[in-house]
């Protein structure tokens, strides 16, 4: 009877009842099935939201806390909502602006962190200089359909550390293809240097300002007004 129990629970991929059905203690037959189905619903949920957070390739943030002194929004939006993700929902950009070293990052991976954990958001993290290099390869190959497809699966796109590094012309072009294929239809958060450095970043200004026009379109601007923590926590200023 057991190996029959488990054969049909594995047909129908039920994996912790057929693993853990035997040691279900219930008073009646409608809370032991209830027991099962709760317990099966769980581990799907726990195995879901892994394999959300493995996908989204999100840094690190554990034991971290954001300060919030020094950030600056504009009117339309509030610490909740970029936590909470409410402008996902919206279909809203975030750019987070600000120097080195200010929280621009871990803001942009809190608010793809709790997306994930409270209403389990597609969200993917690159760096800029990933995400072309990655559309570079992919395009070389052949496969480039491939990866857009992969975008425009997500709910949320960071691209972190835009203006660091000059594109050249096709990493910009393609890079510029990712962003008119998110317009509109899913988010984007951009954490970037100054915005006159952009012309510099993309090459060639008609392109800079087609990429700046999609991005702003529906955006909001939180400006990081403060100093770098990583300077302050250095050794050389104990």
């Amino acid at each position: 009877m057991r190996s029959l129990i488990e054969e049909h629970a594995k047909r129908l991929k039920l994996s912790w009842i057929r693993e853990n059905y035997h040691a279900v203690e219930a008073e009646t037959h409608e809370e032991f099935l209830l027991c099962l189905f709760e317990r099966e619903i769980q581990q799907r949920e726990e195995r879901k939201l892994n394999l959300l957070l493995s996908q989204s390739c999100l840094p690190d943030i554990s034991g971290k806390q954001l300060e919030w002194h020094g950030i600056h929004m504009n009117g339309n939006i509030t610490k909740e909502e970029i936590l909470q993700g409410r402008f996902i929902e919206r279909k809203e950009n975030l750019i987070l602006y600000g120097g080195v070293g200010v929280g621009k990052t871990l803001m942009a991976a809190l608010a793809g962190w709790n997306c994930i954990q409270k209403s389990q958001k597609r969200v993917r993290f690159y760096t800029v200089a990933q995400l072309v290099n990655s559309l570079l390869e992919v395009n070389e190959k052949g496969t480039l359909g491939r990866l857009f497809k992969q975008i425009e699966s997500l709910d949320l796109l960071i691209l972190d550390e835009l203006g660091y590094v000059p594109l050249h012309k096709q990493g910009a072009e393609l890079l510029f293809q990712v962003i008119n294929l998110c317009y509109e239809k899913r988010s984007v958060i951009i954490t970037n240097l100054q915005f006159g450095q952009w012309n510099h970043v993309f090459g060639d200004p008609i392109l800079t300002e087609a990429f700046i026009d999609r991005l702003i379109h529906y955006s909001h601007l939180i400006v990081f007004n403060r100093d770098s923590f990583r300077h302050k926590d250095s050794l050389m200023n104990r």
